[in-house]
């Protein structure tokens, strides 16, 4: 397999490298890691540090932001496959790291991007996988076939255990579906977070359900029983709240929202089980439950939350359940029986948020598959 030191100077029509630049007497060579791993190995190999950031630094989230921007303007713009998962790569990086190294060491850079889990953007403007293989170029010219986005195996493990779980119900779901974020990826909303945005939607939700039942709770009142919602309303709750007569489909939406809200109370520990998605949750169940921990002194600053895998696996599952029920509305086909569409929805979306997904806030986050 050729090696990023060869295939760089075969792009840039250089000559194959002398025995001296494969002992590491090359020329420099500047280039960028995008990594999505937040436990980056040690740099074991000869280089000058330009630059490093995480995401505490400020001027990593805007400068991530720009190179999605390079990365949808090479060639024609047309969202291929390779664009897309490239773009959410880089949507998903930890830690940016800059370095100039000698090209004979080209590859022993390459073996460290693999662990790392990085992209690699070269000074030809092309963006490669850890081997070099050209995912997009510069002008955006067909990507090497045999290019690859790296995951870290416990992302791999977790997607074959998946379709392992879903083939034994009897579910085909298509093997070509990516992995998704896992462990060394993973930046969890906060238990404040995740305790406030439950109230706002134990909020919403009872105040939908009782419009829909034709005995309105007036906002103020679910207020009183629920102090800690109104900070942690976003603008789309707010201006359905404070609409005396939303519309239809607005009562409907947000009364789907008791699912996204067991799906928390789940994270947060405060119920047991996550059903498989075959049918709506317990309603009253998922009220009580938080107007329960509500009263119960320490209860909600003792949570004990799932583990990082319980989560990524809940995910896992329910990011290929809604591929498959939304295959079913392109091919106009019924939905297995042993699925409820919404259900997946709802809790696509509360995981998706809940892991952080394209870093949007609850009123944009998006569930694509």
């Amino acid at each position: 397999m050729k090696g990023l030191l060869t295939r760089l100077k075969g792009a840039l029509g250089r000559p194959a490298p002398s025995r001296s630049e494969e002992a590491g007497q090359g020329e420099r060579v500047l280039v960028n890691a995008y990594c999505t791993r937040a436990d980056v190995p040690a740099l074991e190999f000869p280089h000058a540090l330009q630059g490093r950031r995480d995401l505490s630094d400020p001027e990593l989230a805007p400068h991530l932001a720009g190179f999605v921007g390079y990365v949808l303007s090479r060639g024609d713009g047309t969202m291929s496959r390779n664009r897309y998962h490239v773009m959410r790569h880089v949507q998903r990086v930890r830690q940016h790291l800059s370095l100039s190294i000698d090209e004979g060491l080209l590859d022993a850079f390459s073996d460290w991007a693999v662990r790392a889990n990085a992209i690699v953007f070269l000074p030809d403007g092309s963006i490669r996988d850890p081997r070099g293989r050209i995912l997009l170029s510069a002008a955006g010219e067909e990507p090497d076939g045999e290019a690859a986005l790296p995951y870290p195996s416990e992302a791999w493990e977790r997607k074959a255990r998946t379709e392992a779980a879903l083939a034994a119900r009897g579910i085909e779901v298509p093997r070509h579906l990516p992995p998704l974020v896992c462990e060394p990826e993973l930046r969890l909303r906060t238990p404040q977070e995740i305790t406030g945005r439950a109230f706002a939607l134990l909020a919403v939700s009872a105040r939908a359900e009782s419009l829909a039942s034709k005995e309105p709770l007036a906002p103020e009142d679910l207020f009183e029983r629920l102090p800690s919602a109104r900070a942690h309303l976003t603008p789309a709750e707010q201006a359905f709240l404070s609409d005396p007569e939303p519309l239809a489909s607005d009562v409907v939406q947000f009364g789907w929202r008791y699912e996204c809200l067991y799906l928390l109370e789940w994270a947060m520990g405060l119920v047991d089980a996550l059903p498989f998605p075959g049918a709506i949750c317990d309603v009253p169940l998922a009220a009580r439950t938080m107007l329960e921990a509500r009263d119960l002194p320490g209860a909600l600053r003792s949570l004990r939350m799932r583990g990082e895998g319980e989560i990524l696996d809940a995910l896992d599952l329910h990011y290929r359940l809604h591929w498959r029920v939304r295959q079913a509305g392109l091919q106009q086909v019924p939905v297995p029986p042993e699925l409820d569409a919404g259900v997946i929805a709802e809790r696509h979306r509360a995981l998706n948020w809940l892991v952080r997904f394209e870093d949007r806030e609850w009123d944009e986050v998006d569930t694509p598959t």
